[in-house]
């Protein structure tokens, strides 16, 4: 299991760089789409002389491509299950950008508005369509060609190929390259399974496991902790409503539908989103609270001898060391004295390793970690993309050696500055298994909109100082 955790960050980093030059293509082809309708309305406007045609090439300027282009996001015809019925989302994206382009217009045109509504969607349609098959079929062939296919491993009940999977193989331009096969008796022995689903990942350098015959709920769960833990995608065929006890998502690739489980956050959207929101804050943090973090700097080293910064070193993604930043709250050199004072760790858990009133705190210490202040300087480490601005809060490295295999599960994403646990109690959460289901819910049901909750969770837990210490 371990040698799978380590192949993970890497699997992720593949999914992440197919979606980004799958999206190139498809942006880039879509631009070109723009431009060529720039010009038909043109011709249009110059070879006829209704007013629909005048309002269509009135309104199809710069903003147009704009809003065309997030029309298309919001379609969703960028996402690969986007295929199916994608000619309605076409529809769907030239109709949004038809009205929103040209409603400004409808003062001066009046009736012929809707004219040119129906004129630019259809027009739209028609170019996106074409542009469309072309770029797919440039996908399949040309660039990433083949390489844009993901390397999977497939579970199923008989030595060849499923039938209903092959739509899914590079052979009939699928998405999924069909790499290996796990053929599974009518008992199905869940050790020897996952022993051998953990060998084929690892000798085909798989980055998805689909499960093409039904397997009892025990062996899906185990089956699923496996393939997220190397950091592959897992497809499960739709042919149940609840699958290992999970609520799965329903998918379509090529022409068959699969149930997808796992975590949000291994899909490369969103952590491309997610990147992209820390970056964002983690900049404006530093830059706003510049002035702030420079007086608390001062206060530090007039409170007590020592540096102003600490760096320890904790375990991150993965499991992989960085070195993480916070304000000094301790007198210099307390680490050294962490043994001798392992007896008043109020938890019994040496990975949770918390003492009220810690001797070795400086008075200035004390009330930074009371209001959470000495946290601060690890926007530096989001910055790096060592952490998130959300996420499980980081452990020690030596801790790893005690953690249970349901344990690892947190180290799916990276540490972030707050989080579940942090908004849930802190330091009055004892139970370390308590922790990791914080940090488990947190993954498996990652959102954009969760983030937002907890750090706005965050600010009044701070000034509850809720198992602040």
């Amino acid at each position: 299991m371990r040698a799978l955790r380590d192949r993970r960050p890497v699997a992720v980093r593949r999914h992440a760089v197919r979606l980004v030059k799958r999206s190139i293509v498809l942006a880039t082809s879509d631009v070109v789409a723009i431009v060529a309708l720039q010009g038909l309305a043109q011709w249009l406007a110059e070879t006829t002389t209704t007013r629909a045609a005048l309002a269509f090439h009135s309104a199809l300027g710069g903003a147009a491509a704009v809003i065309l282009l997030l029309s298309l996001v919001i379609t969703g015809t960028y996402s690969r299950a986007g295929q199916l019925n994608r000619t309605l989302r076409l529809g769907g994206a030239s109709a949004i950008t038809a009205v929103v382009t040209l409603w400004p217009l409808l003062p001066t045109y009046g009736a012929s508005f809707f004219s040119a509504v129906a004129l630019g969607t259809a027009a739209m349609w028609l170019v996106l369509s074409a542009e469309r098959q072309i770029a797919e079929r440039f996908l399949r062939s040309v660039w990433p060609g083949p390489d844009g296919a993901t390397p999977s491993v497939v579970i199923d009940r008989a030595a060849a190929e499923h039938a209903d999977l092959r739509s899914m193989s590079t052979d009939s331009g699928g998405d999924y390259k069909l790499l290996a096969t796990l053929t599974v008796g009518r008992v199905v022995k869940g050790s020897a399974l996952l022993s051998q689903l953990a060998h084929l990942i690892q000798a085909n350098a798989a980055e998805a496991v689909i499960v093409a015959c039904p397997l009892p709920d025990d062996i899906v769960r185990e089956v699923l902790d496996v393939s997220l833990a190397s950091g592959c995608e897992f497809l499960y065929p739709a042919r149940s409503v609840k699958i290992a006890g999970r609520r799965p998502m329903l998918v379509w690739h090529q022409d068959e539908p699969f149930f997808e489980l796992g975590a949000p956050l291994l899909k490369a959207q969103a952590l491309i989103l997610k990147r992209a929101v820390d970056i964002i804050g983690a900049t404006l943090g530093i830059i706003l609270l510049a002035p702030f973090l420079a007086l608390i700097a001062i206060l530090i080293k007039i409170d007590s001898p020592g540096p102003i910064f600490f760096w320890q070193d904790r375990a991150g993604m993965g499991g992989r060391r960085f070195r993480m930043l916070k304000f000094r709250t301790m007198r210099h050199g307390a680490d050294a004295e962490k043994a001798r004072l392992a007896h008043l760790n109020h938890t019994g858990d040496a990975r949770l390793f918390k003492i009220p009133n810690d001797p070795r705190v400086t008075n200035f210490g004390a009330w930074l970690r009371r209001w959470s202040i000495d946290e601060l300087p690890q926007c530096w480490n989001v910055l790096v993309g060592t952490m998130s601005l959300v996420g499980p809060r980081p452990f020690f490295e030596a801790d790893l050696e005690n953690y249970e295999d349901h344990h690892f599960r947190r180290l799916d994403a990276k540490p972030g500055i707050t989080g579940l646990w942090q908004v849930s109690g802190r330091s009055d959460v004892v139970d370390f298994e308590e922790v990791v289901r914080y940090d488990r819910e947190y993954i498996e049901h990652w959102s954009p909109w969760l983030d937002l909750k907890i750090i706005g969770k965050t600010i009044p837990a701070v000034f509850h100082r809720t198992g602040a210490y």
